[in-house]
Formats: structure tokens, sequence, C-alpha cells
């Protein structure tokens, strides 16, 4: 009999097999921003004020240098703007400072920068460095949860468990279908249970 995380992922795969990045982005820089203003908002939405806010900004330093009044105007729709915007303005300028603008393929480093915590460094190192991450995000840590992959609501314990079920080859892809199937099928409100195929599986009663 298939092991039941083998089974999980054969599934979601099935169901979401182009799973990837919905952030628009075409550098590291790009990437990084938009990760960090993602919180708490849709990619969607993300993507719409990226596309005016790298135009005006294109790299670390133009942002750096960025007038806060301007940058919070870009982003107000997206919501968070006051703090947001004051992280990745500063963000830049630690970036330029002490990198010259580059971002670092570095953990350590990358989670001391301004807004930036343990999941928005595992995407970076994952999406753009290639570097095999679990990025446990809401939608991966409830859906985690409910499929009994994890029994915590602690982002890190969660992450540790998913890694210890899956080979690193698998983590990437496993983080897209999972935050996939959180997104877009198993929704914190009205998931869709008669529909699911791991039903049978899922602890939420």
């Amino acid at each position: 009999m298939l092991k039941k995380e083998n089974r999980i992922y054969n599934t979601l795969d099935e169901m979401f097999p182009n799973a990837k990045c919905e952030l628009n982005y075409t550098n590291a820089f790009e990437l990084l921003i938009a990760v960090l203003l993602s919180a708490q908002t849709t990619d969607v939405s993300v993507n719409k004020v990226t596309t005016e806010l790298f135009k005006k900004y294109p790299n670390p330093e133009s942002l750096a240098n960025a007038n806060s009044d301007d940058v919070k105007e870009i982003i107000k729709p997206i919501g968070l703007a006051n703090n947001k915007s004051k992280n990745i303005i500063n963000l830049c300028k630690k970036l330029v400072v002490e990198k010259n603008g580059i971002i670092p393929c570095d953990y350590y480093y990358l989670i001391t920068l301004p807004g930036v915590g343990r999941k928005t460094a595992n995407v970076i190192l994952s999406e753009w460095f290639k570097i095999p991450r679990i990025a446990v995000d809401t939608h991966v840590l409830r859906v985690s949860n409910r499929l009994g992959l994890t029994d915590s609501s602690d982002v890190l314990e969660a992450e540790e468990d998913l890694m210890k079920l899956y080979p690193k080859e698998n983590w990437h892809h496993l983080h897209h279908i999972l935050l996939f199937f959180g997104r877009y099928f198993c929704k914190a409100k009205n998931p869709n249970c008669l529909d699911c195929p791991l039903k049978d599986i899922c602890t939420k009663k």
C-alpha cells in the first residue's frame, strides 16, 4: 500500500502539475520585494503594484533612495503600506551598504533584512537559488495539519516534519502543490471537502 505522504504528494501533483510561484519577477531583487509585499494579501494584488513599483524603482539603489510617501502611495492597494514601505526601503539601504545591492545566497543574512523572516528567506533560496527548501506559509501550514503531515501550529516544526517525510529533490515542488491546494481547493473557509480525493485521511471533521 502506498504510504500516506506519497499518496498525498502524487494526488496533489496530479491536481496541480504546473504549480509554481505566481509572483511576477525578473531578478532576485524583484522576487525578494514581491515576496515581502505578499504578506496578508494575494499574489495577484502584489503583481498589480509591483508593475509600477519596479518601473519607477528598478534596483536596490533606487529604492533605497526612494521617497517613503511615494512608495506608500504605490503599494497602498495591498494594505499594510506603512510597514511594508518602511521595510523595503530599509532593506534596500542595508543591501546597498553591506552587499553592494546584491541579494546573497545566505539564509542567515537574509533573515537580518527588515521584514524578512524564515518563510521569505526560504522562498528566495528555493525559487531563485534553487536550494532545496520548504517555505511554510499559512496555506502550507493549514493543509499540512489537515492532511496529517504535521500536528503543529509552529511553522518551524511543520517545516521540519515535512522535510523528514519527503526527499530534498521534492521540497520545491511540494511547497508549491501544498500551497496551490490550500489556496485554490482546501481553503481556510469553505474548503471543497465533498470533491476532495483525500477526504478519507483529512483530520478536519
